[in-house]
C-alpha cells in the first residue's frame, strides 16, 4: 500500500466505473484486516498510529468506491474533469424542466401512493443516469460529459432524499 495511490490502486481494482460491489466489499475487509491497529500493537504506539491512519485512508477510499455516484465523480476528477458542482450548476433545459415537474408533483402529492409512484420514476431516472455515466466513462472515455452527468445525478439524489423525507412524514 502506498499513501499516494489512488483509491482503485489501493483496492487493487481497475480504474473504471463498472465495479462489482461484492469485490469492493471483500477487498475493503481484507485491507482493514491488514491495517487494523491491533495487528500492530507489538510494534509500539507509532506503528499503531500509522495503522490507524491507513485504516482511515482505506475507509475514505471505500466510501468513494462503493457509491456509484461518488465513484463516477472520483473517476472524472482523476481524469482532469472536476465536477465543480458548487460553481457549475448549468444543466440542459429539458433536465431542468423535468426537475421542476418532479418538484411540482411532490408538492401536489396528497397521499403515499402518489409519492411512491414519483419515487419509482425518480429511481428509474437515477438508474438511467448511472448507466449513462458508465457509458461515458468506461465506453466513450468522455470525462467532461460524464462530469455533467454526475452533476445531474447529484440533483436527482438530492430530490430522492426529499422524496424519502416526504415518505417518512407520511409514515411510509
Amino acid at each position: 500500500m502506498h499513501p499516494q495511490s489512488d483509491d482503485f490502486a489501493l483496492f487493487g481494482l481497475p480504474q473504471r466505473f463498472a465495479q462489482e460491489r461484492s469485490e469492493i466489499d471483500a477487498r475493503w475487509k481484507e485491507l482493514q484486516r491488514q491495517a487494523h491497529p491491533d495487528r500492530h500493537a507489538q510494534h509500539g504506539p507509532a506503528a499503531q498510529r500509522v495503522a490507524l491512519q491507513w485504516s482511515v485512508r482505506i475507509n475514505e477510499a471505500y466510501q468513494r468506491l462503493k457509491d456509484p455516484l461518488k465513484r463516477a465523480a472520483y473517476l472524472c476528477e482523476l481524469q482532469g474533469a472536476p465536477i465543480g458542482a458548487e460553481d457549475n450548476t448549468a444543466m440542459p433545459a429539458d433536465f431542468l424542466m423535468q426537475q421542476m415537474q418532479w418538484r411540482e408533483a411532490l408538492d401536489e402529492a396528497q397521499d403515499g401512493a402518489a409519492v411512491q409512484a414519483l419515487d419509482a420514476e425518480v429511481r428509474r431516472a437515477r438508474q438511467q443516469a448511472l448507466q449513462r455515466c458508465g457509458e461515458l466513462i468506461d465506453g466513450a472515455q468522455d470525462f467532461a460529459a460524464a462530469a455533467g452527468q454526475v452533476r445531474a445525478l447529484m440533483f436527482i439524489e438530492r430530490f430522492a432524499r426529499d422524496i424519502d423525507r416526504r415518505l417518512e412524514h407520511l409514515g411510509q
